[in-house]
C-alpha cells in the first residue's frame, strides 16, 4: 500500500509575523520573504521630503486624497508587505486606509534608490506593485538624477518620457521639476 506525502510549502512569512519584528529597524516581506532595509541616507531624506511636500500641497489643493511617507506599512496581502518611500492613495480608494496601515493597492507609490534598495525597487518591487495594480510607479534615482514614471498598462508598466518637467498621469496637473528637486 502506498501513503502519500504531503510536502510542506516552504515557510512564507505573514503579517503576523511582521508584527512580531522589533520596531528599531525597517522591514518588508515581499511574497513571504523578509527584507530588512537600512536608515536612507542625506540625499535621499532631501528628496523624499521635496517630493513629499509638493505631493501633499497638490493632493491637499485638489482634495484629491491622501499623501504618506516612509515608514509606514502597505499590506498588499497575507505575503507582501512594503514600506514606499511615498505613498498616494486617491479620495475614491480610501477605504484601505485603517488606523493601522493601509489595506490594499494605493493608487501611486514612489520609490527613491538607495545602494541598498536599488535592485529590489527596480526588479522585484515593480513586477510586485503591477501584480497588484498600482496606477502609477515613480523610481527616482539621485545617482543619475533622473525619475522614471511608470504608468499601469495592460501587459505591465510603461514607462513615461521625463525631461525637466515629471508630469503625472494620474493627478493630472502635478508637475515637479527635475533640476529643482535634485539641487544641492
Amino acid at each position: 500500500m502506498q501513503t502519500a506525502v504531503k510536502i510542506p510549502e516552504p515557510l512564507k512569512l505573514t503579517y503576523k509575523d511582521y508584527l512580531l519584528l522589533p520596531e528599531d529597524r525597517r522591514y518588508e516581506i515581499i511574497d513571504g520573504e523578509l527584507f530588512m532595509t537600512p536608515s536612507p541616507k542625506t540625499m535621499h531624506q532631501i528628496i523624499i521630503g521635496r517630493i513629499f511636500r509638493i505631493l501633499s500641497e497638490f493632493v491637499e489643493e485638489h482634495d484629491a486624497g491622501k499623501v504618506f511617507i516612509a515608514p509606514y506599512d502597505v499590506a498588499l496581502s497575507k505575503h507582501d508587505i512594503v514600506q514606499p518611500d511615498i505613498i498616494f492613495v486617491s479620495k475614491e480608494g480610501s477605504g484601505i486606509i485603517t488606523e493601522l496601515n493601509i489595506q490594499g493597492s494605493p493608487d501611486m507609490v514612489i520609490e527613491i534608490l538607495s545602494p541598498s534598495t536599488k535592485e529590489r525597487d527596480l526588479v522585484l518591487k515593480k513586477k510586485l506593485y503591477a501584480a497588484f495594480g498600482i496606477k502609477e510607479y515613480w523610481i527616482v534615482d539621485p545617482e543619475n538624477e533622473k525619475i522614471t514614471l511608470l504608468t499601469l498598462g495592460k501587459e505591465g508598466y510603461v514607462a513615461q518620457k521625463a525631461t525637466g518637467i515629471v508630469k503625472s498621469l494620474l493627478l493630472k496637473g502635478l508637475k515637479i521639476d527635475i533640476a529643482k528637486l535634485f539641487k544641492k
